[in-house]
């Protein structure tokens, strides 16, 4: 599986920079039919379409999103990844900065790597 690494991070860079792009096109590929986002900001669970809806929208708007590391592991089909951010946006008309660590579950599906779950908790403090 570590063969698959390179693709893994591809779908990865694409993830965040659709996010950046407002490009729903592409998060439409990137992102599994029954996706599930846990949601850096309230806890809240969003779906695809949930999703796609906010960054179409105009709603949800990334200004940056800096990746400052991430790492890899692989079982069976399966990719989790895991890193930090710091992120630039706003939600509706509220600005918002975070510094946040993630995970990202990666499924592959018909010989393509597709994002099933991501989950995002803010860090409060410097580490």
């Amino acid at each position: 599986m570590q063969t698959e690494e390179p693709n893994v991070l591809r779908v990865e860079r694409r993830f965040f920079n659709a996010l950046i792009d407002e490009n729903s096109a592409d998060l439409d590929q990137l992102l599994s039919e029954n996706f599930l986002l846990i949601d850096v900001l309230s806890g809240a669970e969003i779906n695809k379409s949930a999703l796609l809806a906010a960054v179409s929208s105009d709603q949800l708007k990334f200004e940056i999103i800096d990746l400052l590391d991430s790492h890899i592991r692989f079982y069976n089909g399966t990719a989790v990844v895991t890193g930090t951010t710091k992120m630039n946006g706003r939600f509706a008309d509220v600005p918002f900065r975070i510094f946040s660590r993630y995970t990202h579950v990666y499924s592959k599906q018909q010989d393509e790597w597709h994002l099933v779950v991501a989950q995002g908790t803010q860090i409060t403090s410097a580490e």
